[in-house]
């Protein structure tokens, strides 16, 4: 199959969360599958550093913003030196320090910005004289593509694409304020509850969900949770209609990228024979955020974007009482200011029990996997988590609220049957974190046990093949059902 794969980040060229893992890893290994796949995406400052081949193809994509003419440049490099990325260069859009915004919040373009991204999708088919079969867009950022791609029916060589709409986070919409409507090129016949009006806001994503001819998200679970009020952040609605066209597909794990046993950034790598090196591994983290070495103190580690959704509000509610359980905690992280505020605060509280570094560092990241004896997820809510299968993949065993991809991938452990992978949580609570901690901390204590449990997680496979075979899946149902709409047109 010919697919377009759209997303507003993808790993190693832009990241700042899950989706640019998937966007870097999905394509790479559909290609291994035969297809003939291609990558779209903003050229952001600095994408220079990691795609060092990069030419200008020489086309370009004028597109109408408002009064102005914004001309992107495509220019085209490669990803995993396979996959043809196509980058759209315009600088006053994208020559910025952040993806989306900085410390103090969001850009005020951000409507201008990604209005012309997903025009310049459809409109780098023509200029490239690529014609895809799967035009597979992801959040909200390229959404409104779903919706122009729609409006043209009927226009050139764009009837024979159908369109997918991955879902990675439906809290983040792209929901603007109604004046910039004219800035979609649209009329305003589509700002309506039926259209991409919501609450008297423009909402992008909502324009890909009631537009796309397939919808998917990050895992099974998140896909029954986002048709509930509780986790439908208002759109629920909108994805009960489309129930039959919405499915979860579970991210994978790119095991070239996170493999203790071939990992550059460890000071010894090891493997599920032998875990020598992970010791050495817990002794340079602890060295790395000032704590004492002390190998038989259980360590719990977390690598998150600092953000409410993560769940920090419990995690600084149980601070004092991991304290009182001798269990050391390590966060690497940045996001908003008063998560960050609190876990600074912890780690002032407690100095022998708490490190915090506000950062993002890839290096630090793989060592806290393969360092801690634990890795914390207690979210209040996790399309997909990416963090508790690298996890499983180091030895590290999840301690994680059971919600979305959360529960899909975690299985509680047994201690009578000695099954099971990690420990789940389900309320939303202190006491219900705490008390996972407390037994995960009892396993631990009871080294023979703790092994077994060591073992059953580094068996687990949540590799990429599978998940890519899902998609194959969906695209070729994909295809059968533009095929049927064209046929009634």
């Amino acid at each position: 199959m010919k697919i377009l794969f759209a997303a507003s980040e993808v790993f190693p060229f832009a990241k700042t969360g899950g989706l640019a893992d998937v966007a870097g890893s999905l394509p790479v290994v559909l290609k291994e599958l035969g297809h003939d796949v291609r990558v779209v995406m903003p050229k952001y400052r600095g994408v220079e550093r990691f795609a060092t081949d990069l030419a200008d193809t020489g086309a370009r994509t004028p597109v109408r913003i408002g009064d102005e003419i914004a001309v992107g440049a495509l220019f085209e490099g490669r990803l995993a030196g396979r996959v043809p990325v196509y980058f759209v260069r315009y600088d006053p859009y994208f020559d910025r320090d952040g993806l989306y915004g900085t410390a103090q919040g969001d850009y005020p373009d951000n409507a201008s910005r990604f209005i012309f991204f997903s025009r310049t999708i459809l409109d780098a088919m023509q200029s490239l004289d690529f014609w895809p079969e799967v035009l597979h867009l992801n959040d909200w950022q390229c959404a409104l593509a779903a919706l122009y791609l729609k409006s043209y029916t009927g226009v050139s060589r764009y009837d024979q694409v159908a369109s997918l709409l991955t879902i990675h986070n439906l809290g983040y919409q792209g929901l603007f304020w109604h004046y910039d409507m004219p800035l979609t090129g649209l009329g305003w016949e589509y700002f309506t509850p039926e259209g991409i009006e919501f609450y008297g806001k423009i909402n992008l994503l909502k324009a890909g969900l009631i537009s796309a001819d397939l919808l998917s998200t990050v895992s099974r679970k998140y896909a029954r949770e986002i048709q509930t009020e509780e986790y439908g952040f208002g759109l629920d609605g909108v994805l009960k209609k489309r129930a039959r066209d919405l499915c979860g597909i579970l991210n994978g794990v790119d095991y070239t990228l996170w493999d203790p046993a071939d990992d550059p950034f460890l000071p010894e790598r090891y493997g599920p024979d032998d875990l020598t090196g992970k010791a050495a591994c817990k002794r340079e983290l602890l060295k790395r955020f000032g704590l004492e070495v002390r190998m038989r103190r259980p360590l719990i580690g977390c690598v998150s974007r600092l953000t409410a959704q993560k769940g920090f509000d419990l995690v600084a509610a149980v601070g004092p009482d991991l304290a009182r359980l001798d269990a050391a905690l390590v966060v690497l992280g940045d996001g908003e200011e008063k998560v960050r505020s609190d876990l600074v605060d912890l780690a002032k509280r407690y100095p022998k029990h708490f490190g915090i570094r506000i950062a993002y560092d890839d290096g630090l990241a793989h060592l806290i996997e393969a360092g801690a004896d634990f890795f914390l997820m207690p979210s209040r809510y996790e399309p997909c988590g990416l963090n508790q299968m690298y996890s499983l993949k180091y030895g590290t065993i999840p301690i994680v609220r059971g919600t979305g991809g959360l529960d899909d991938t975690i299985v509680s452990f047994n201690r009578k049957t000695r099954t099971g992978n990690g420990f789940k949580f389900f309320s939303y609570s202190p006491q219900r974190l705490l008390s996972a901690v407390r037994r995960a901390v009892s396993v631990y204590h009871e080294r023979p046990l703790f092994a077994r449990l060591i073992r059953n997680a580094m068996a687990c496979d949540f590799s990429w093949t599978r998940s890519a075979q899902d998609y194959e899946k969906l695209y070729t149902r994909l295809l059968r059902k533009g095929a049927k709409r064209k046929q009634t047109r």
